[in-house]
């Protein structure tokens, strides 16, 4: 059977808008500039033709440097034979070359984030612990619907020098759905890249398929500050894809309105681009912004509400269609503290908005509390939720054999099609037989059970656990990976005393 009709993607923009938003990136990158606190990244961008001052360290980018960047990026996106065709990032994954936008059946689902805090099955909020750490990546590997994983929660006890580079260890010894990892200094990298050539197999099945790679951050408004310059060179010196992540804040960072915030994030993150080529000509570049408001109420960079939907979706059409970078975006995000119904809204709709702009996945799932708080309860609600968000946007099959025809002859005027053969044969693929979403009749079994949905994510978070899961990695992987991350103490704090917190 052959799919012949298919959900074309939600545009908020029209093709004169996109082309706006991108002139406006080019006059703020060429009026404005951007300030990057690291010498090294001033002396590349100089001699890419930009007009750098040393002394504020502020940089003007003419446009037909940042044109000539962006053209580039088009013509690599272009080209079938480059690799690494994809990678997974910190909250979804992004692809190397061009495609359509559409709305996408088989998109991603990233359980990354790096949350401080975990709400764990017994209820209580605490820091995160190694424990949480390495039961959140087990559930996350066993639940059906995610795809990858960047690290849920991060422990908390582990000295904030190694942190990443013992969650990198972890997340590499505890599943193979390697999403990326938050990295904090540029010294972070090489130990981090190290954990993914074991896991790969090697440096250069590392460029070309690579894990675990973490990202720079610009600082909105229009600053890249000495430590994110630092982790971006770190990553493109060894030959690995970058893009400069953006998040400004509408009302905080960025003015208060949609296309504003989109105009700023753009010039944010082409400015990264034109740095990407300035260091390495052949280097794999990408773009992104992850825009959003500030609640003026609580002053919080907001992750769900029905304003920041649109604009997640006109994001999304912004980078994969205008720019050409297919990636995926925030989603199944909320502000709520707890589980319950308004943390089931934004969760639901995020995701919902994010795909049907055609976003390729989104992430991170399991969060609560703006992305603060890790809930196992949470990723499990998440994974049932991705479930009836795939069923649906999926395409609908029109043939001789979906249209029935005999079907409904056989039944007739006032007939039913219970009984029919074609029913036994379709109805498990037609419909979502979850029994997270059945229907049951008033008063039956635990229908009356407001907590019901709850228990049952419960229940299966614990069965989950408590099941017997096969190591990712051979015994020669793990020990090469916990020499990595003892070289890693030895180096950040002179010290051996690691085994406890591994």
């Amino acid at each position: 059977m052959v799919k012949t009709a298919q959900m074309q993607p939600l545009r908020y923009l029209s093709q004169e808008d996109m082309q706006r938003v991108h002139a406006s990136a080019l006059h703020i990158l060429e009026r404005i500039g951007m300030k990057i606190d690291h010498p090294k990244a001033l002396e590349y961008l100089r001699a890419a033709g930009c007009r750098v001052d040393m002394d504020s360290r502020v940089v003007k980018f003419p446009e037909e440097v940042v044109e000539s960047a962006v053209a580039k990026m088009r013509a690599d996106f272009a080209n079938p034979d480059r690799w690494p065709k994809r990678m997974a990032v910190r909250y979804s994954q992004v692809k190397f070359h061009t495609e359509p936008l559409r709305v996408r059946e088989d998109f991603t689902v990233s359980a990354g984030g790096f949350c401080c805090f975990t709400w764990d099955l017994d209820g209580v909020r605490r820091p995160a612990a190694i424990s949480d750490v390495r039961q959140a990546i087990k559930l996350a590997d066993r639940l059906d619907q995610i795809t990858y994983t960047g690290l849920p929660c991060s422990a908390q006890e582990v000295p904030v020098e190694v942190r990443p580079v013992v969650m990198a260890a972890e997340l590499a010894k505890g599943t193979k759905k390697l999403g990326g990892i938050e990295t904090f200094n540029a010294r972070d990298v090489d130990y981090i890249c190290r954990i993914g050539e074991v896991v790969a197999g090697g440096r250069e099945e590392h460029r070309r398929n690579p894990v675990l790679v973490g990202y720079a951050e610009a600082r909105s408004p229009l600053c890249i500050d000495q430590v994110m310059a630092d982790v971006m060179l770190a990553h493109l010196e060894r030959g690995l894809p970058q893009s400069l992540d953006t998040m400004p804040s509408g009302g905080a960072t960025a003015p208060m309105t949609a296309a504003g915030i989109l105009a700023l994030g753009a010039a944010e993150t082409l400015g990264g681009l034109v740095l990407g080529f300035a260091v390495d000509a052949n280097a794999v570049m990408t773009l992104d912004i992850n825009p959003g408001y500030c609640d003026m109420r609580s002053m919080k960079f907001g992750y769900a509400g029905a304003e920041r939907i649109p604009l997640i979706a006109a994001r999304v059409q912004l980078i994969s269609e205008y720019y050409g970078c297919p990636s995926g975006v925030h989603g199944g995000k909320t502000d709520a503290c707890v589980p319950g119904l308004q943390a089931g809204v934004d969760k639901a709709l995020t995701m919902m908005g994010a795909v049907t702009a055609g976003a390729i996945g989104f992430g991170t799932v399991g969060h609560l509390e703006n992305a603060l708080t890790f809930s196992p309860l949470q990723l499990v609600i998440d994974n049932e939720i991705a479930r009836y968000v795939r069923r649906c946007v999926r395409g609908i099959e029109v043939n001789d054999d979906t249209l029935a025809l005999d079907v409904i002859e056989a039944a007739g005027i006032a007939g039913n099609t219970v009984a029919s053969e074609h029913t036994a044969l379709h109805f498990k693929d037609e419909l979502l037989l979850s029994p997270f979403f059945d229907a049951p009749s008033w008063g039956a079994g635990n229908s009356l059970d407001r907590e019901r949905f709850e228990r049952m994510a419960d229940e299966k978070a614990r069965r989950l656990l408590a099941e017997e899961t096969e190591p990712p990695l051979s015994p020669d992987q793990e020990a090469a990976i916990d020499e990595i991350v003892s070289e890693a103490f030895r180096d950040r704090l002179g010290s051996e005393k690691n085994a406890e917190r591994r």
